[in-house]
């Protein structure tokens, strides 16, 4: 694909601000870049992407990628285009402040920005539970999903929880490589991400359907895609699973697995930055689990009464 440059680039923000005071809040063309940058860095670290990947994906040079991320790089709508169709996104999805909201729904975001990490929780399950359209709880509580960012140990310890529930144990990812016929790496190569994104939903359908009772490893990036995340939440009992940024790292370099940090001088930033994107996401999950420091077996056995705990009378 040919890459983009910053030269000859039209400008979607080229007319100087125009404020007056009753269009005060309006931010000036230096913040809406940034905030513009800051969406797109954000987009692409829940993705497990690196600015190469990105690049290599949607056809936009890394330079000019590293100077939008940094909010001095003024983009046209095509290359916007690029840029979210390689993020799986949207145009609208990366832009800021683009459509209106109402007043009660802007209430509603502020009230939800005040609550502490578990009130949130709390808030979220009394949303669904009054308005949500989730499974029957009997049926999620026999299916089983471990989330979190790769190093988190979710192949290791989904294989002894499955042990103890006496259930089937699935990883995602070998599911896709199974339909697909061939490895992660050669999907990313010939399809991109959004050939893997289609996979990943596929393969996770196909296990609902056909499997009533299993635990599931998730990719560490799944709950990137709203969609396919949304679909995880509602059929399964999810615990996320997160270590130290140092115990994450160390672990995937003793699983041989560098596809995101090969060649890549600042893995240990991009690893903090997709930790720090993921977060709210990943809190969305049922319960969560440290394992920093502690033995499998103390791991397994928190899930076992971490299960206990969100699960419904049978």
């Amino acid at each position: 694909m040919k890459k983009s440059s910053q030269n000859g680039m039209g400008s979607v923000l080229d007319r100087p601000s125009a404020q007056t005071a009753g269009e005060c809040t309006q931010p000036s063309d230096s913040e809406y870049l940034r905030s513009l940058g800051e969406a797109i860095r954000a987009a692409r670290a829940r993705r497990d992407m690196t600015r190469k990947m990105l690049a290599n994906q949607s056809g936009v040079s890394e330079r000019f990628l590293a100077q939008l991320e940094s909010g001095t790089g003024n983009a046209s709508v095509l290359i916007l285009r690029q840029i979210s169709q390689a993020l799986s996104l949207s145009v609208e999805a990366i832009l800021p402040s683009v459509h209106e909201r109402s007043a009660e729904i802007i209430r509603a975001v502020d009230l939800l920005h005040q609550l502490k990490p578990q009130e949130l929780t709390e808030a979220q399950a009394l949303l669904v539970q009054r308005f949500g359209s989730r499974n029957n709880e009997s049926e999620r509580r026999h299916r089983v999903a471990l989330i979190g960012i790769r190093g988190a140990g979710k192949s290791t310890i989904g294989k002894l929880l499955a042990r103890e529930l006496e259930l089937p144990f699935f990883e995602l990812d070998r599911l896709i490589e199974q339909a697909s016929g061939i490895s992660l790496s050669m999907i990313f190569d010939l399809y991109g991400q959004n050939g893997f994104r289609r996979l990943e939903r596929r393969c996770l359908d196909d296990l609902l359907k056909t499997q009533q009772r299993f635990v599931v490893a998730t990719g560490g990036s799944l709950v990137s895609e709203p969609d396919t995340y949304e679909r995880l939440l509602a059929n399964c009992c999810t615990i996320w699973l997160q270590a130290t940024q140092q115990e994450h790292m160390s672990r995937v370099i003793a699983q041989g697995d560098m596809r995101p940090m090969a060649k890549n001088p600042e893995a240990m930033a991009d690893l903090e930055r997709i930790l720090q994107e993921r977060e709210e996401l990943y809190r969305r999950a049922d319960a969560s689990i440290n394992t920093s420091g502690k033995s499998v077996e103390e791991v397994v056995t928190e899930a076992l009464q971490s299960l206990e705990r969100v699960a419904v009378p049978r």
